[in-house]
């Protein structure tokens, strides 16, 4: 860095009171400095007091503000009007049109499963020893074939069941050349560089190189109770990433909006990793959020009872937003309609639609006043003793956002209601673990995939408990064009097909 970028650089962090930060430069070697400078460049400094500002003023809710969602949610069972059917074919054309790209939230490692490498690589242990990553990679090749296919275009009887039977799009038809569905990974830092190499090793599971897009979740300075910036060492600064809400500056900065705009993307699915069920641009999902004319689009599980611990979809001041179970009173909590069914009970499992023009134009505008604080033991340099102490109480401040704190600002937000056994696994606590564990995913991915044989037709024969069962995404996005593998045949458990 030379003189003149070198004082450009101090004179904007001591014009935000931060200039504390190259009190050590001088007696750091030439290679120290250089990687000092190098971060100091990537911190935004002139906005971060503004965040901070806008995060110690958010007001804790008490509940009273708090009412159900207004709107519709649709069911993904309830097709009596055909609207899954419609649903299910908009987002088939918008995928062949090339207007649909998928977004992983993949900046996790697999410390709790006891994995040591970034959490899309994990093998939940079914008989291919597919990763999650292979498995959403798949399913989008599969999906782009259906998307293509010359059969894509006949729709389902109105009025039935979009179930695996019904369907008449099968893997047996006739493709026309598959419009790629783009995939978009975010990563971090200490995930990011392994992530893109593994996916380069494994010859990107099928998809075209151009297609998959890295990029790296964002990083935020941790900060003393009273605003100033922590160094962590002499010559590194304290910090932390800046929640999974960092993905849309993120994506400015790292470029991934620009490409999707050059790809000609109007609808982006934004999921987690940890889910082993997940539909990667599910067009049912695309489909009914563009047939509402939605700018932002929410799937939901209802809660399995009153007190599950999981953040709800309702309204604030008029609002949609996501309320923490914690935030609900009970009264709130245990309310039925008069169908009995829970009125807050839409449970967020992070799996998100959005228009590009609602990210570009309404949310990246108003993200300043979108940040939390969460008081963090953050490690600091102790200049009397001359080496980084590991707090034992909290002593500072990070600055994070949760990608829901923009439902506020959606004027059009759709909500679909899915199926519990067809659409979630989640894959975050170890083996052996009750719930949420490889082992509770294996055994929902191998029920899916019998159900799929036998609602196709075919005859289970074997070991029909096993947890080994297997349709591969490359044979089946959602059980569609099994009929022609698997009807009037035994199908010996366990199998992979």
């Amino acid at each position: 860095m030379d003189e003149k970028d070198l004082t450009e650089l101090k004179s904007a962090f001591e014009a935000a009171g931060q200039g504390h930060v190259f009190e050590y430069l001088p007696s750091l070697s030439e290679a120290e400095q250089s990687s000092l400078l190098e971060q100091l460049k990537g911190i935004e400094v002139d906005k971060l007091s503004k965040l901070l500002e806008s995060a110690l003023s958010e007001q804790k809710s008490d509940g009273s503000d708090i009412t159900s969602f207004s709107k519709n949610v649709a069911q993904v069972n309830d097709n009596a009007d055909g609207q899954i059917t419609k649903s299910r074919q908009i987002g088939l054309d918008a995928i062949k049109s090339g207007e649909v790209a998928a977004l992983v939230l993949a900046g996790g490692q697999g410390t709790r499963l006891g994995f040591n490498g970034p959490k899309g690589m994990y093998d939940i242990g079914m008989p291919s020893k597919r990763s999650l990553f292979q498995m959403i990679s798949e399913r989008l090749t599969k999906l782009s074939q259906l998307a293509s296919s010359t059969s894509a275009s006949e729709e389902v009887d109105e009025g039935s069941e979009p179930d695996a039977k019904k369907q008449k799009t099968d893997a047996g038809a006739t493709h026309a050349t598959a419009k790629t569905i783009p995939l978009y990974i975010m990563t971090s830092p200490i995930n990011h560089t392994e992530t893109e190499e593994y996916f380069k090793s494994n010859s990107y599971f099928g998809l075209p190189s151009d297609s998959v897009y890295f990029f790296q979740q964002g990083m935020l300075p941790c900060l003393t109770n009273d605003g100033k910036i922590i160094m962590e060492t002499k010559s590194k600064v304290s910090m932390a990433p800046d929640g999974n809400g960092g993905i849309y500056p993120s994506m400015v900065k790292a470029g991934a909006l620009e490409d999707m705009k050059k790809k000609g993307i109007k609808y982006l699915h934004v999921f987690s990793i940890d889910n082993a069920l997940v539909k990667p641009a599910d067009p049912v999902f695309m489909g009914y959020c563009i047939k509402e004319g939605a700018d932002c689009g929410n799937k939901v599980l209802w809660k399995s009872h009153a007190h599950e611990k999981v953040g709800v979809i309702a309204e604030k001041g008029g609002k949609p937003c996501i309320v923490e179970y914690s935030d609900i009173t009970t009264e709130m909590a245990e309310k039925t309609d008069d169908n009995g069914r829970l009125v807050f009970g839409a449970g967020n499992i992070c799996n998100h639609f959005y228009t590009l023009d609602f990210i570009d134009k309404v949310v990246l505008p108003n993200m300043g006043d979108m940040y939390h604080v969460a008081r963090k033991k953050i490690p600091f340099y102790d200049q009397e003793k001359k080496v980084t102490i590991k707090p034992t109480s909290n002593n500072g401040i990070k600055l994070e956002t949760f990608i829901f704190d923009v439902f506020p600002l959606s004027e059009s937000m759709a909500v679909l209601d899915v199926n519990r056994e067809e659409e979630f696994a989640p894959v975050k606590n170890a083996p052996g673990s009750a719930s949420d564990s490889p082992d509770t995913a294996r055994v929902l991915l191998s029920s899916l995939s019998k159900k799929w044989v036998s609602d196709a037709g075919g005859n289970l024969v074997g070991e029909k408990d096993s947890n080994s069962c297997e349709v591969s995404p490359l044979t089946s996005y959602a059980g569609e064009g099994l009929e022609k593998v698997v009807a009037g045949k035994d199908i010996e458990c366990p199998f992979s097909l």
